[in-house]
């Protein structure tokens, strides 16, 4: 049985830059387990390819929530990467990192060293921003940030409306205003998508010290009383307990609550209904799970400019041959995030994602003709949800209860997010191309009927966090230091810890996140050494 000093489960967006950063020190045995496999597909590597990995189960756990008793009693598609990269492998590549008061408020309510100023150098560490270094942009990091090499002139047209709707223009979300409208930076290099996976790990690979295993699914957390001890996984269908000196579990806001709880870490009642011994009863493991709940306004139009009517052969072969055109696209090109007159403070509490192309049902639900699709959600939702286990069996999915649009505030901002989408489709910009409303249909105009319509049509964003919540009350699953409350030598970094949802996409924060808590173990490794 090997020993390893340090043990993370699960090689996604935290847990590459986990395994790239602890490595670092030649002396640390660092073993990464991944449940999925590698990163082979060539689908996740072309930045258009997204759309091929929806359902695909090689690299997607293909999740779906319970039946959410505010939205018609659908079940909702919860697509997460399972695979080296994980979520960074399979998303549309936008890079965000919220707004700044996002994160004082994680620090002015418990999370305390997490205020925007102490989490802006570990943006910076991780970047290698193609405009060049500055205030808020950071160079030679291992996550190419670019812009995007190719978009549709239909997005043109989009950023011309969010403009005459009175939003201004802005080529950085990231600069120092969120508010307005322009086209997202992404995570590429030359053309082809920098998941963490090929930003932090690949080039680490050769590492003595690093151990990446993968068709690894973790059963457990071992522990020697209340000390973490390693990890059981089942890897090629046998149980396999690996030591290890500290764990990290970074399996995101589903696996990582679902592996504490199957390790006895949890509500004590529930876990005793599934059999499960109780080490810690710690009724918040996956309680306060929150999401970007999101609504599509979809358009026809009398062109065929959307990648409706896009040629694939032709696309593939201009990529294959200079990796430019369309297949170079993150579909998701233009963005634009807005205070809407529902707004509690002066940050931005819409955020949109236009696709030039018709979208419905995370793309599954092929539409005839050819359109465009603007995405909206309220960017800090009041609604809260949880995970819960439906047994003691680790291969089980989980119970996501999303609890959408619990809240009135979550139901209004919902509406507003339609009336903000109809208005920028209805502006001059698309005078002369948009032939009809596809979604929601003519007709559906007053509040309630609006409602209903984002009732049985509404999807997530894939922005699910919170469930491992960080502070320094007693109900945090997790101190400030991702330090698991009660037990030694577990932590949890990924975007679980997440206090409250940030005003924008996650997948930069979360990586962050693994910045920062990397950054703060090695140097108390490095001091706990030294003494």
């Amino acid at each position: 049985m090997n020993t390893h000093d340090i043990i993370i489960v699960g090689a996604g967006s935290a847990g590459c830059v986990l395994a790239n950063r602890l490595s670092e020190n030649p002396n640390r045995r660092v073993l990464l387990l991944e449940a999925g496999g590698k990163d082979r597909n060539p689908f996740i590597h072309m930045p258009a390819g997204l759309w091929q990995l929806r359902n695909n189960t090689r690299v997607n756990w293909n999740y779906y929530t319970e039946p959410e008793p505010n939205l018609a009693g659908r079940r909702l598609f919860w697509p997460r990467g399972r695979v080296l990269g994980g979520s960074s492998s399979i998303n549309a590549m936008c890079y965000c990192r919220g707004h700044r008061k996002d994160y004082d408020d994680w620090a002015a309510h418990g999370a305390e060293g997490w205020s925007f100023d102490a989490c802006l150098p570990y943006f910076l560490k991780s970047e290698d921003q193609a405009r060049g270094a500055s205030e808020w942009h950071g160079t030679g990091g291992p996550l190419s940030v670019q812009d995007l090499r190719y978009h549709n002139p239909l997005t043109d047209r989009f950023l011309e409306a969010c403009t005459q709707s009175g939003l201004p223009p802005t080529d950085d979300f990231n600069g120092p205003h969120q508010r307005g409208c322009g086209l997202y930076q992404v995570t590429q290099r030359d053309g082809r998508r920098c998941s963490t996976a090929a930003g932090y790990l690949k080039p680490v690979l050769d590492r003595p010290n690093l151990e990446v295993i993968t068709g690894a699914a973790a059963e457990q957390v071992l522990f020697d009383g209340t000390r973490a001890r390693g990890v059981r996984a089942r890897v090629r269908g046998k149980s396999r307990d690996f030591e290890g000196g500290e764990v990290i579990l970074s399996g995101g806001a589903i696996n990582s609550p679902q592996l504490l709880m199957l390790s006895g870490i949890g509500p004590g009642e529930h876990l005793a209904e599934h059999g499960i011994d109780v080490r810690l009863d710690q009724p918040m493991v996956g309680e306060n799970l929150q999401d970007h709940l999101d609504v599509c306004t979809v358009v026809s139009i009398n062109t065929r400019e959307s990648y409706d009517t896009l040629n694939h052969l032709s696309a593939g072969i201009q990529y294959v041959l200079n990796r430019q055109g369309p297949a170079t696209s993150n579909i998701a090109e233009g963005g634009a995030f807005i205070v809407s007159p529902l707004a509690t403070d002066d940050r931005p509490d819409i955020q949109l994602h236009f696709i030039p192309a018709q979208l419905d049902e995370h793309g599954k639900n092929q539409l005839p003709g050819s359109g465009m699709t603007l995405h909206a959600c309220p960017l800090r939702p009041e609604s809260r949800g949880r995970i819960r286990l439906k047994s003691a069996d680790s291969g089980e999915a989980p119970a996501i209860i999303a609890n959408y649009l619990d809240s009135e505030y979550d139901r209004r901002m919902m509406v507003e997010c339609v009336r903000q989408s109809l208005d920028i489709f209805g502006q001059d910009a698309f005078a002369d191309v948009v032939s009809g409303r596809v979604y929601p249909e003519e007709g559906i105009d007053s509040d309630e009927e609006l409602l209903e319509f984002i009732r049985r049509k509404a999807e997530t964003v894939y922005h699910p966090v919170g469930t491992c919540r960080m502070g320094s009350d007693e109900q945090a699953v997790v101190d400030p230091s991702l330090r698991v409350r009660g037990v030694e030598q577990l932590r949890v970094v990924d975007a679980s810890v997440m206090p409250a949802l940030v005003s924008g996409n996650t997948n930069a924060p979360t990586i962050m996140i693994a910045e920062k808590i990397a950054d703060e173990m090695s140097a108390g490794l490095a001091n706990a050494t030294a003494a």
